[in-house]
This record gives structure tokens, sequence and C-alpha cells, in this order.
């Protein structure tokens, strides 16, 4: 290798909850040869991210804009409503975005979830980001409506959430730039989508190559009969007979 050349890798990028672990252990086991690097990104950032060639792909949250990105949905999450663990919410198994008419709900600026109008009473200031509002939560000030990745990955001992019906819900895309489908791209998307290592969707298969024909061997040419000769049985004198021979009637003894 010169010292103008780079060896390949892979730059996987993933937004706050999603937890890509699994994938990169089948990546590594596929292909050793190629380290994998993982790019934390938020979730407004994630699109320029891919945009600018930070990352190779990534885990994004839809809606983005597709316009020079392609996009395949994987999975959808339950939304859930983070509350402190005396709260009332927490002796149902689920609330309703009516039932938290009165309550204060937090909106965060980095929230993920794609409003028309929260639900609840805003706040006096929304808070910069999840983090912040979770210590809000905690706190006592307000309530907090989340993907169910995000109140995990904010746990705290003093908090708990709840599933909330009636809400947006947040899904979770893989994403790449258009013009940069590269064959280890097709390899992520395989190995995301499930697909096997034998599996040659999305890369170029070796085209088969064409039979050839067996040549005849030396036993081969000894058992196939000289031109003009006829090989079994002849016709009319049987096997071994001379060709037109007359078989003759047995003589009477006297």
């Amino acid at each position: 290798m010169t010292g103008s050349e780079i060896p390949p890798s892979f730059r996987l990028a993933y937004v706050p909850g999603v937890t890509p672990t699994k994938w990169v252990r089948i990546w590594n086991e596929r292909l050793p040869e190629i380290p994998l690097t993982l790019v934390a990104v938020t979730a407004a950032e994630a699109s320029d991210v891919l945009r600018d060639g930070g990352a190779d792909a990534g885990f994004v949250r839809l809606p983005i804009d597709r316009t020079d990105l392609s996009a395949i949905p994987l999975y959808t999450e339950t939304t859930v409503v983070v509350i402190p663990k005396d709260h009332i919410a927490a002796a149902v198994d689920e609330v309703s975005a009516e039932d938290l008419a009165d309550e204060i709900v937090l909106h965060p600026l980095d929230d993920t979830l794609d409003w028309e109008r929260p639900p609840g009473r805003p706040a006096i200031e929304r808070p910069a980001t999840t983090a912040d509002a979770i210590e809000l939560v905690a706190a006592g000030v307000g309530l907090l409506i989340v993907p169910q990745s995000l109140a995990r990955l904010h746990h705290r001992k003093d908090l708990t959430y709840r599933p909330v019906t009636g809400v947006p819900e947040s899904r979770i895309a893989l994403s790449w730039p258009e013009d940069a489908t590269t064959d280890m791209v097709e390899d992520f998307i395989g190995i995301v989508r499930g697909r096997t290592v034998n599996s040659t969707r999305g890369r170029t298969a070796t085209p088969p190559q064409p039979k050839q024909r067996k040549r005849p061997d030396a036993g081969d040419a000894r058992r196939k009969p000289a031109a003009g000769k006829s090989a079994g049985k002849s016709p009319r004198g049987g096997s071994g007979g001379p060709k037109g021979g007359k078989r003759g009637k047995p003589r009477r003894r006297s």
C-alpha cells in the first residue's frame, strides 16, 4: 500500500436513543477487515452530517428532507410521558393526551416529535435540550413527552414513564446520501434488513460462467462404432451372423 492510499473504513452516525450494537457486531463478524466507526449526532444535525460526508450512513429520526438522501424506515417507537414516581399517572398503565390537558408539558428545543400542538399547558420557557427537560421534571416543574428510547436513555431513579395515546410517534430510519450508495452501504443495508452473508442483493453478482462441453476420452472413442458400421444386432441375421444370410431348415434323420 502506498502512502496515498487510504484503507477502507465505514462511518455510521446515530441519533440519541438508537442502540446500534447488534448491527455493529454483525458487521465486525462479516467484514473484520473494514473498521466501523460510530459517530454520535443530534437528531437535528444528522441530515447535515450525512450530506457533508461526515458519515457514510446513519440512523435518523423521521421526518427528514429526502431531497438528496435515501432512507429506509425501520421501526416506530412508543411515545411516553416522563413523570415523577409519585405522580397520579404512575398508577395507570397508559394515559391519553386529554389526561394531560391541565398539566404543564415541557417542549424542549431539540424535541423529535412532529407536533401540530403539544398537549397540556406550555411552560414559561422552552428547555434547550431533552436532558434539561428531564431535570425540570425531576424538580416538579412539569412533564415531558418523548420517544420511549429517550426516556430510557435519561433514566433516573426518581422518575418513571407511561405510554401516551393520541400523540405523534417517532420513526427510526437508516439514511445515506443518494449519490454515495457504495458497496459498503449496501453491505450495511443487508445487515440491518437481516440478509444472510451469502446474499448478493444490491451487489453486482459474479456472472455465471458458460459450461464447457465434456471432451470424450479414449475409452468413449473406443466404444463408439466406426463410421458406416452399425452396432448391436443385425436386423435380419441376429447378433454375429453374416449380413444377409438365410437360416436353413433342419434336416430330418433317416
